[in-house]
């Protein structure tokens, strides 16, 4: 296929004369143009622009650069597709126009003055290829083209990382550019190609994107499973132990066993009926421990952070959401404030999925862990840590503190507390992740249960009628765990829960305290949260780094899934949008195509497939079912929620509906009566400022939850966190507010936290 030679704007060539970024599928991928290393070091910058993404970031970087450097924030992307039209000529190789948007107008002419002052141009724009296509942006929409212009990055904001990358700069990596534009535009196709057709068959306002319809489809099949599971009856069955010792034995000479064969077989106790028969064959039984059974095993450290498993490890520990943990990391990455140190960057590039790091990282934390623990908790090498994410890529290191020995306390009085937190939870994972293995002792016991004349004459505890099984764990040496362990996830629980056993000794009688038979149901398999959703969409290879967060603040903003004890829950427009789209869209949508997608970005970003080919091979399918899904594709209807509220201007009954904001109430008498007001969600709680009204969950502009009086603006009352109708005991305050786990309080009045919700029936 015949290489586009054209200068447009699909070709990232014009400037600094680089190579064209169309090139034949079979071109070998050529190596960025390295500048030659200039003699500028900090300080002597003379007339030179250097332009970042953030005014914080540039606020920290100014700080580094001596005399003769300007630094300025581009606020973000200064181009972009219109969003009135597709923006995408399909019949010229896809060639997009891109656009300054009007609130982007004034930065775009305050720095296009300041680069015709300059002598030379530094884009310092982020190590990825969202940062490479906004310096690519930079150059054409400030017309620095015919200006020196030079690529840097680093990824980390200090003095050091700072100086070096001034000192080593290159060209723009157009594969990188291509990679992000075929994205876009992949995107805008899709997005302005599915949208109108929801807007005809479903509502107005609706969106498909890509990856953020794929991720949908993920959390209303785990719905649907959930929805369809039908839970099992089991039961097990315990016995309480002890070591025989003549006297009332000490709680650590007890422990318990789970019931673990009968008759030779595994036990499987399906009926309370059963379990019975179990409890009355153990009547007058004897016990004795069988066999035990003890080895020694290793725990190994998690690796350092990727931009997921932060998002993951964030929700689990911290209780933030994973657009919010993005946030802090962000001010974490642009520098902080660090009085007498000065301006300084705490952690290295957040958006990542690489879980490399740098040598001379590794050995500052090898002499922190040395110093701080001791020798024996230092690895004898370095450990090294494999990808586990599809097309891992991006940023080359992992989320890591820049300077270990700068540890959480020495800066908590410099940060948020939630920047402490978070940088806390960085530094403990780093460290930790190069440290040495735990050493665990673990131990199984099998205990022989029936007569006692059949237990006496017992060869071996396989032929005993009864079995029970005994394990136990206990830390022989902490480790990495001496510094921190990894959060768990529902449902998973940890070997170090069970603790230690007594002593034991094969042959020796035990006496049995008691037998706890206990009924269970199976449960269905978890609703996705935020963090197990990104989980879910790195394993599968769908998204990247940098699109995790957008994707699922999209589905909430777009009321698909709403957020109910940290659950995704799909709502019934969610559910029928996705069942929309893969019925008329089953590959398009398809997780494994959208996985595939990513890959074949992957590709183009490195430099071994052209990105206008991609786009062909892409588009004509997508635009054969397209036209089919317009022919074959039926209005849906969303019904109306009824409610309980009564239209206060013509007395008929009001509906929930759903709209941008989220639900709402409205008359049934629509369009005749046009009456709506807010859906307020009540807690059963009395107001306990003005005692008329009753607390409701309202949204601020900006979407989070809190709780007022119904009757504001008459009453002010206003709390963050879910009031509770329980007087404080401690200072009589009339209520408490949910806090921590589930279950536990604090008092608003008096800071007193920790306080148990009263149990009750």
């Amino acid at each position: 296929m015949p290489t586009s030679t054209r200068t447009r704007a699909a070709t990232p060539a014009a400037a600094n004369g680089v190579a064209p970024a169309v090139k034949p599928k079979t071109a070998p991928k050529p190596k960025p143009k390295t500048a030659v290393k200039t003699a500028t070091a900090v300080g002597g910058g003379r007339g030179k622009l250097v332009i970042v993404e953030s005014p914080a970031k540039a606020k920290t970087i100014g700080k580094y650069l001596g005399a003769g450097y300007t630094v300025k924030a581009s606020m973000g992307h200064i181009r972009d597709l219109p969003k009135s039209t597709l923006g995408v000529d399909v019949d010229d190789d896809f060639a997009p126009r891109y656009l300054v948007p009007r609130d982007k107008s004034k930065v775009v002419k305050e720095l296009k003055a300041s680069v015709q002052k300059a002598r030379e141009i530094i884009l310092a724009t982020d190590p990825d290829r969202e940062g490479e296509a906004i310096a690519w942006h930079l150059i054409h929409a400030t017309e620095a083209a015919g200006k020196t212009v030079r690529r840097v990055v680093f990824h980390e904001i200090t003095p050091e990382a700072v100086t070096e990358a001034i000192a080593n700069p290159r060209d723009i990596d157009t594969d990188l550019v291509d990679a992000q534009q075929a994205r876009r535009i992949l995107d805008r196709l899709v997005g302005y190609g599915v949208s109108p057709l929801l807007w005809k068959k479903v509502k107005r306002g609706l969106s498909a994107g890509r990856v953020q319809s794929a991720a949908l489809r993920i959390v209303v099949e785990r719905e649907r499973e959930v929805l369809a599971f039908v839970p099992q009856e089991y039961w097990s069955l315990d016995a309480e132990l002890a070591k025989r010792t003549g006297k009332e034995p000490r709680k650590q000479d007890t422990f318990k066993a789970s019931l673990s064969r009968v008759a030779g077989k595994k036990a499987e106790l399906k009926t309370g009926w059963e379990a019975q028969e179990v409890v009355q064959g153990l009547e007058g039984a004897a016990y004795r421990v069988g066999a035990v059974t003890s080895k020694e095993t290793q725990r190994r450290p998690s690796a350092p952070f990727t931009t997921s498993t932060l998002q993951q490890e964030a929700s689990r520990k911290l209780g933030y959401a994973v657009r919010r943990t993005m946030q802090i990391a962000q001010g974490l990455y642009e520098g902080v404030d660090l009085g007498p140190a000065g301006t300084q960057g705490l952690i290295t590039y957040m958006r990542t999925d690489s879980t490399n790091v740098a040598s001379s990282a590794q050995q500052a934390a090898r002499a922190v862990i040395s110093v701080r623990f001791g020798p024996e908790y230092v690895p004898e090498k370095p450990p090294y840590y494999a990808k586990k994410s599809k097309g891992a890529q991006e940023a080359h290191e992992a989320i890591r503190p820049v300077s270990p020995q700068r540890d959480p306390a020495s800066v908590k009085p410099f940060l948020s507390a939630q920047q402490f937190k978070l940088y806390q939870l960085i530094w403990q994972r780093f460290v930790a992740s190069q440290m040495r293995p735990a050493i665990l002792d673990q131990t199984a016991v099998d205990v022989a249960a029936g007569l006692p004349a059949v237990i006496a004459a017992l060869a071996d505890v396989k032929d005993a009628p009864y079995v029970f099984r005994a394990n136990g764990s206990v830390v022989k040496f902490p480790g990495f765990m001496a510094v921190y362990q990894a959060g768990r996830d529902e449902g998973e629980t940890d070997e170090l829960e069970k603790g230690a056993l007594p002593v034991l000794a094969e042959g020796e009688d035990l006496d049995l305290r008691r037998l706890l038979p206990e009924q269970h149901f199976t449960q269905p398999p978890p609703r996705y949260t935020e963090a197990t959703l990104v989980k879910a969409l790195e394993e599968q290879g769908i998204g990247r780094p940098s699109t995790y967060a957008p994707t699922v603040a999209t589905l909430q903003a777009r009321a698909y899934v709403a957020v109910e004890e940290k659950k995704l829950h799909p709502t019934e427009l969610g559910m029928v949008v996705s069942d929309l789209l893969v019925e008329h869209f089953p590959n398009l949508f398809d997780v494994g195509f959208t996985s595939q997608l990513e890959g074949e970005l992957d590709e183009i970003a490195a430099g071994d497939r052209a990105w206008v080919p991609t786009m062909r091979e892409f588009y004509g399918p997508f635009t054969a079912t397209l036209a089919e899904a317009e022919r074959t594709m039926e209005r849906v209807r969303i019904k109306d929620e009824p409610s309980d509220e009564v239209c206060d201007k013509c007395q008929r009954p009001m509906v929930i509906k759903l709209g941008r904001f989220g639900k709402f109430l409205a008359c049934s008498g629509f369009p005749e009566c046009r009456n709506a007001k807010p859906l307020l969600e009540r807690i059963g709680v009395e107001c306990p400022t003005c005692h008329e009204g009753e607390i409701v969950q309202r949204r601020s502009k900006k979407g989070r939850a809190f709780f007022g009086c119904e009757r504001y603006p008459a009453c002010d009352f206003v709390a963050w966190n879910k009031p509770v109708a329980t007087p404080c005991p401690r200072c009589g305050s009339p209520y408490m507010v949910e806090a921590g786990r589930k279950g536990q309080v604090k008092c608003p009045a008096c800071g007193q936290e920790g306080l148990e919700l009263p149990k009750t029936g």
